[in-house]
């Protein structure tokens, strides 16, 4: 368990404390790294080394401490992130990712296996190593951003009514916020179909694609009626609206 869940440094904040527990059973180990990702138009991500056009990394103007950390069952640890040479940034965001990885327990050299093998067949363990990271944003001077939702449409397909859509980003800032969709019927009547949390939007990219499949809902009937879709920001316990849209279903 890891919380926050993104961290962004704006206004005279200097630091953060994250929390990281091991709800797990077992002692665990995990390493601490700053790594970059680039989030490609379908809001997936790719490891990257060089920033590209228009993105600046803020990897150079981060510490943190520990580096790594050993937690018992039900223990928790904080890690905390300082910003440093802040003097050296010019106007604009920085964007990188606080990478936990677990490091799985290896036996020692020459230990025997528990269970050996009673035959002579090669056995192949696979061992999966887990991790999460979470991105870490620095706000430099005066940032605005801009969202708009464009090209909503509705497809149904072995009953399952998927919506698409783009989202349409401007500004020197990312966006990060809820998305809610309420299908309207022909009489008026409104229900909940659709919510996804934390949907971000990352400098430096115009748009990201988006597919949501909607609930199915007995009495719903997805080729009458609206979709009404809403795009909010969560500040201060507060939802600010970022944008909107409606698609009439024929």
């Amino acid at each position: 368990m890891l919380f926050p869940k993104r961290v962004v440094f704006e206004g005279s904040k200097k630091s953060y404390e994250l929390n990281l527990a091991n709800t797990g059973k077992d002692t665990a180990r995990y390493n601490i790294s700053i790594i970059n990702y680039r989030m490609k138009e379908d809001g997936s991500f790719e490891k990257i080394t060089q920033p590209g056009a228009g993105e600046n990394f803020a990897i150079d103007y981060l510490r943190f401490f520990p580096r790594s950390v050993t937690l018992a069952p039900n223990e928790a640890q904080v890690v905390k992130i300082q910003l440093t040479k802040t003097n050296l940034m010019s106007p604009g965001e920085y964007r990188s990712h606080v990478y936990f990885r677990s490091v799985p327990t290896e036996k020692p050299l020459g230990e025997k296996e528990s269970t050996p093998n009673k035959d002579s067949t090669i056995s192949v363990q696979l061992i999966p190593v887990f991790g999460i990271s979470i991105p870490v944003i620095i706000r430099v001077g005066e940032s605005t951003a801009k969202v708009t939702l464009s090209d909503c449409s509705l497809e149904i397909e072995n009953n399952i009514p998927r919506l698409k859509m783009i989202f349409n980003r401007t500004g020197n800032r990312s966006v990060y916020g809820d998305i809610t969709v309420n299908y309207i019927s022909p009489k008026g009547k409104i229900t909940r179909v659709g919510i996804v949390k934390g949907l971000a939007v990352y400098t430096p990219n115009p748009f990201r694609r988006l597919q949501l499949n909607l609930d199915e809902v007995a009495g719903i009937d997805y080729r009458s009626g609206k979709l009404h879709i809403v795009y909010t920001a969560q500040a201060d316990s507060k939802s600010a609206k970022l944008a909107e849209a409606e698609l009439v279903l024929r």
